[in-house]
């Protein structure tokens, strides 16, 4: 699930395709699994499909304004709590997601059960099965899609780069091609990422000098976007995540993983530039990140498009998500420091030139009603209370 979104992390690859030297047709091209291996929600769905049934009622909204979303990567962090959200106000929730390892996969099994409990249908799949999609988008009528599956991470692209352009690049081009072709097509609202700009952050700003693989896919997701949006007047709008934290978070987040080490007692790395200033972030709590994703949707034109052809020009937009005020990794660090109460053991090294980039700082919100309400100090309460209840001090 997850951000960077961050979004939530969501490879779409098995390990024997990574060497497969027609990586994208493979997957393209791939067959959804037999019978007897679908998950027993999908093959509910697809013997109501043959018996000219209707979904299940709770993919349905429960008031007539609703809306009927596919959530993608359901079960990462993110997707996770805009299911949550969404289903909490009435609107209906398929959710699609592939339980990949990037991180333990028995955090995103634990959300699966909260989700559940709160009845979102999930179905366990790839964003590169196109006969999977299509039958859902055949047996389920869906008015927007929330896309949060992606392959997150900056440094992990050094180790599986061919991740990022299964899941960032050709799920997503799976995804549009069968949105393009639903009557009616679906409004679009999916994860991009602030790694995009390398150093300015502002809608307006370039956006064309990528510091990592993953902001290289992420823009590629972009343009891509604009392209189906001209061609064949699909709406589409990106979200631009900045460090998306919180409860239920991913662990290979630096919040995350610096808790658990402080409660180990292991020394911590901190990173500092090449010329020795801080590194800083614009840490944004999940929930107001959730606020946006919605705020999004509710403001999202219809697609334009019929019969794979654009109509009439069709809504296409672009927005930074995140708390607007950027602070200091040692900021963060003695936040956690005093809210674990434990002294912290830490190693500041520099940033190799090659990774991530040092300094992130939204522009304020425009378009949504709402504006981010929550403080690095708050949220990281928040955060650390679940963290020891879910697993335990010292864990």
């Amino acid at each position: 699930m997850g951000p960077n979104c961050q979004g939530r992390a969501l490879a779409l690859t098995p390990p024997h395709l990574l060497l497969h030297p027609q990586l994208p047709a493979a997957l393209l091209q791939r067959s959804p699994p037999p019978r007897h291996q679908q998950p027993p929600l999908l093959r509910l769905l697809l013997r109501r499909h043959r018996l000219g049934e209707a979904g299940p009622p709770l993919l349905h909204p429960r008031h007539p304004n609703g809306f009927s979303v596919l959530v993608t990567g359901v079960a990462g962090f993110v997707g996770s709590h805009c299911s949550l959200a969404l289903k909490k106000r009435g609107d209906g929730v398929l959710g699609v997601d592939n339980f990949n390892s990037y991180y333990d996969p028995s955090l995103k099994r634990a959300r699966q059960k909260v989700l559940s409990k709160h009845q979102v249908f999930i179905v366990e799949g790839d964003l590169n099965d196109a006969e999977l999609l299509n039958k859902l988008f055949d047996m389920v009528p869906l008015s927007h899609i929330l896309h949060l599956a992606a392959q997150a991470g900056v440094r992990y692209a050094m180790k599986n780069p061919l991740s990022y352009i299964s899941s960032n690049v050709a799920g997503f081009v799976n995804l549009l091609e069968v949105a393009k072709a639903a009557q009616p097509q679906p409004a679009i609202v999916w994860a991009s990422s602030s790694s995009v700009y390398g150093f300015p952050f502002s809608e307006s700003d370039r956006t064309d000098q990528p510091a990592s693989l993953y902001a290289a896919t992420k823009k590629a997701g972009e343009e891509i976007a604009h392209t189906y949006n001209h061609i064949y007047g699909l709406s589409l709008t990106g979200l631009r995540f900045f460090t998306v934290y919180g409860s239920w978070g991913r662990p290979d987040m630096a919040y995350f993983f610096f808790t658990k080490d402080i409660l180990q007692g292991k020394r911590i790395n901190v990173y500092v530039t090449q010329d020795e200033k801080e590194v800083a972030r614009d840490f944004t709590y999940i929930d107001d990140i959730v606020k946006g994703c919605l705020g999004a949707l509710d403001t999202a034109e219809k697609s334009t498009g019929s019969g794979e052809k654009k109509r009439a020009p069709a809504q296409l937009r672009v927005y930074n998500l995140g708390n607007t005020a950027p602070v200091t990794v040692g900021k963060l660090v003695g936040i956690l420091e005093s809210l674990l109460t434990v002294k912290v053991k830490k190693h500041v090294i520099k940033m190799p030139r090659n990774d991530d980039v040092p300094f992130t700082h939204a522009n304020a919100y425009r378009d949504f009603a709402h504006k981010p309400t929550t403080d690095l100090a708050a949220g990281l309460r928040k955060f650390v209370k679940w963290y020891v209840s879910y697993y335990g001090k010292g864990i």
